[in-house]
């Protein structure tokens, strides 16, 4: 535990000059947030990974529209305005005039354009929010056009929707602009300024990176000449601390403002302290139980079926998911367009053993289940064994960190697997589905492994087709009739994969930190404050 008090006062001193060693109190123009930063490995947006890369992009980097915090709606940023075609083939997008890079130079649209041909040119994993809707670098000049200074135009290069691609330009990673001029002109051997950009920032949002060590911390510093409302917090340190139990007791002592990572254990430990509040979220994906259809006996949709009536749905939701997630069982995220009310699937062991018994495994059977070696993974994974032994498949826990489990999903080589994922990082139906359901080509060889379908080996040429008219639909009451149509569709044929619970973001800050947003994706530090 001092080393962890040790770190933080070290935070303080960098960012407060204070010759104390741990403080009980932050100060009133500073924030200092806990996290976890094991996933931070570049901040070059074109080669991040993981939430937590993006919630340190959303301080640094402005995008050409967001999405808001209380209702994910798309709203203006670096971009005013925009219209849609009438043939929905493009969207026109108006820059502010008045906006500017921490550098000092103008954002432009020709810095628009440059940084999306960048993402395309890069080809790392950020780049498949384009790739997967058609845009190739080969055709980058006429999809990213910059019509003067201040317009924008971005030409679709296949029938889709305009809104689902104002979303992902909405996200840090593929939507992030960069100084194109301050780039280059740390560019070397044509890296696109790869090299630098790993440690330095050229973006135009509220605060500038000024500092990032490793595992360690990260300090952001207010950018004065912002084009926007100037920060209140002047620096914003997020250190790197794994521990929940380290994270709580430095909350509760004052030491930090904001905890990020914290167990169910510790923010329940939390909820009677006046001091802090504590506040969820909706997140991005969902907890689910996903099956090999490599696998003969999981190729059986009876099996398939049993497996629906072997979860405690609401025994996990109370005892296991709170702070982690909340019960739901449709494919699509909560308030997307069109998304159903859930099935309703409850706990039924006879239910179960009937539907065994009619595939040919009246005794049930062996099996593996892999799960990640953390909670609430391998709790809701240990209820689920519980529950599947009850109908007589016994279920041989492996457990591993992310490499050795999702690798092996990856690789189409698993029987039974809890994970999470599913998208949801954009609001709209096709980011679900394209994540859980759609598989384009099964073959081994198609390594399609952003498609949790494809890793479950599942495939619907019929349910391909109709996720595909449903996001071409103009008109959007009949999208809307189309998407529940496609979840439909999805409970009858008995999907490899069954959401058992819908992910939610959880945070613990201390009461007199107003204007937190707790998403990771949505989260924006500018309009922070400290009531004291």
């Amino acid at each position: 535990m001092k080393r962890f008090l040790a770190t933080v006062a070290f935070g303080a001193l960098l960012i407060a000059s204070t010759p104390h060693g741990v403080f009980a109190e932050t100060p009133e123009d500073q924030l200092v947030v806990a996290t976890t930063m094991s996933n931070i490995l570049t901040l070059d947006p074109a080669a991040i990974t993981g939430r937590e890369t993006v919630q340190v992009l959303n301080n640094i980097y402005d995008t050409l529209v967001i999405l808001s915090p209380k209702d994910r709606s798309v709203q203006p940023r670096l971009a005013e305005r925009w219209e849609v075609s009438a043939d929905r083939d493009s969207i026109r997008f108006h820059l502010r005039s008045d906006a500017k890079f921490a550098s000092g130079n103008p954002v432009t649209a020709q810095d628009v354009a440059w940084s999306l041909k960048r993402l395309l040119a890069r080809n790392l994993a950020q780049s498949s929010f384009l790739k997967t809707r058609g845009f190739t670098l080969e055709e980058a000049d006429k999809a990213f056009v910059a019509e003067d200074d201040h317009t924008f135009v971005i030409n679709l290069p296949k029938p889709d929707d305009p809104n689902l691609l104002l979303m992902i330009l909405a996200q840090n990673g593929p939507g992030s602009i960069f100084d194109s001029k301050t780039v280059l002109e740390n560019e070397k051997d044509g890296d696109l300024g790869a090299a630098w950009l790993t440690l330095n920032s050229a973006g135009s949002g509220p605060f500038t990176l000024t500092q990032w060590k490793s595992n360690e911390y990260i300090i952001l510093t207010r950018n004065d000449d912002y084009w926007g409302e100037k920060a209140a917090m002047k620096r914003v340190l997020m250190r790197h601390l794994p521990e929940s139990q380290s994270q709580r007791l430095l909350l509760e002592k004052g030491d930090i403002d904001v905890a990020y990572s914290l167990q169910a254990p510790d923010l329940k430990s939390l909820e009677a302290d006046e001091a802090i509040a504590i506040a969820s979220t909706p997140g991005s994906g969902f907890y689910y139980l996903s099956v090999s259809m490599k696998d003969e006996r999981f190729a059986n949709k009876k099996v398939r079926e049993a497996l629906r009536y072997l979860i405690d749905y609401e025994g996990l939701d109370k005892a296991v998911m709170p702070y982690y997630g909340k019960l739901h069982q449709r494919p699509l995220s909560t308030g997307v367009l069109g998304a159903l009310p859930d099935e309703g699937y409850k706990l039924d062991v006879a239910k179960a053993k009937a539907l065994l018994a009619e595939a040919g495994y009246p005794d049930g059977f062996k099996t593996t289940l892999r799960v990640l070696s953390e909670d609430p993974f391998m709790k809701a994974a240990t209820a689920i064994q519980n529950t599947l032994s009850q109908a007589g498949i016994q279920a041989e826990l492996i457990s591993g960190s992310g490499d050795q489990i999702y690798g092996a999903m990856r690789e189409r080589n698993f029987e039974l697997l809890l994970g999470r994922g599913g998208g949801g990082q954009q609001p709209h139906p096709d980011n679900n589905l394209r994540s859980i359901a759609y598989n384009p080509d099964n073959s081994d060889d198609a390594k399609l492994t952003n498609y949790q379908s494809w890793r479950t080996s599942f495939y619907d040429e019929k349910l391909n087709k109709m996720i595909e008219e449903a996001l071409v639909e103009r008109d959007q009451a009949k999208q809307a009739k189309l998407y529940e149509g496609v979840q439909q569709y999805m409970d009858e044929v008995v999907m490899s994969i069954q959401p058992f619970s819908e992910v939610v973001d959880t945070a613990a800050y201390r009461s007199d930190v107003k204007g937190m947003i707790v998403s990771p994706w949505l989260s924006r530090f500018e309009g922070v404050t400290k009531e004291r």
